[in-house]
């Protein structure tokens, strides 16, 4: 069971690390049309096929469920929102790779530890040091590939590139999303109520999914409706030749929320520390994925040598960080 977790969890990870590849493919439309179309993928066109396919009692349910753990749901959804925004308009701004180091680095850290702190009993026995041991090595890597990052950037400093912009973008990106992981340990007991009437864990858990996604939707759809309307960019959505635009952007979405809904799978059979084991994982894996795209993707081309290893370095320790949490799951609670 633990093993399936973990490989669910990897497969989330691997989805994660490539969702932002199209955004970077995409030529035709701008940033707002690209994020919109991949907002109401992810967040409201999936969330509710799924639910309405495999929980028709889904209003029941959540009448059912603790107050605190919806509300929960929702403004934790709402807030990792104005996250979300920061992390696509930071992909656009700095890449594919140090937008994923930072945001997705500094959200696993965070949205790990925190759930396992708001335990009320907390033990700390060997899964406890280990996991401690794999966040450690994943900020570690986060910080040697944002030295990378740097260097890259003081090389390539002729561009003009606002990068600082981009950096911050980042970390607020970082920060706001571990609140995510946060809201969907708070959330759980709605998954609870969900299998008391039968449905599967993989069912109830989309429950949290249609509340915290749909929630996060809000802030993103307006955001991209107020820049269309200020750059005048909404008739690109209908333009000919758009479909390629249309099929990158609703790839993206599939890919990350495919990516979430796999770690609700995989969360569950990770035993009770899940989201804190479950959610590290299935980053840090996102991270060397994305990192290497970034490198295929030519974000490092023209690089000096001292940059380029440096990376590599921090890739190899994010490696030994997926290493480590997943080791950390074996291990009783």
């Amino acid at each position: 069971m633990v093993a399936t977790g973990i490989a669910l969890a990897v497969f989330s990870g691997l989805f994660n690390g490539l969702f932002t590849t199209p955004m970077r493919l995409e030529a035709r439309w701008k940033w707002e049309n690209t994020w919109l179309v991949f907002i109401v993928v992810a967040c409201l066109i999936m969330p509710a096929a799924l639910v309405s396919l495999g929980s028709p009692e889904w209003l029941r349910i959540l009448g059912e469920a603790p107050r605190y753990a919806v509300l929960s749901a929702v403004v934790f959804g709402f807030s990792w929102g104005f996250g979300a925004i920061c992390f696509g308009k930071s992909v656009h701004t700095i890449g594919v790779s140090m937008a994923n180091t930072l945001g997705i680095g500094l959200s696993a850290a965070l949205g790990s530890l925190v759930p396992l702190f708001m335990k009320t009993r907390l033990h700390v026995g060997m899964k406890e040091i280990v996991l401690f041991a794999g966040v450690i090595a994943l900020l570690v890597g986060v910080a040697v590939c944002g030295k990378a990052g740097r260097v890259r950037d003081g090389q390539l400093q002729q561009s003009g590139t606002p990068a600082v912009t981009g950096y911050l973008l980042a970390v607020a990106a970082g920060v706001m999303s571990a609140i995510f992981n946060i809201g969907y340990a708070l959330a759980l007991p709605i998954s609870d109520i969900g299998v008391s009437h039968g449905l599967t864990r993989f069912a109830a858990v989309n429950l949290i999914w249609l509340l915290m996604l749909g929630a996060g939707a809000i802030p993103n759809i307006s955001y991209c409706a107020l820049q269309m309307r200020r750059n005048g960019t909404s008739a690109m959505l209908y333009r000919p030749g758009s479909l390629s635009s249309w099929v990158r952007s609703c790839s993206m979405g599939l890919l990350w929320g495919g990516s979430i809904f796999l770690y609700g799978a995989a969360t569950p059979r990770l035993g009770i520390l899940g989201p804190s084991v479950g959610w590290p994982l299935s980053l840090a894996v996102g991270l060397l994925i994305a990192n290497v795209m970034g490198v295929l993707l030519g974000e490092w081309k023209g690089t000096a040598h001292p940059a380029v290893r440096l990376m590599w370095v921090g890739l190899g320790v994010l490696l030994s960080a997926i290493v480590l949490c997943g080791i950390s799951a074996r291990f009783p609670a």
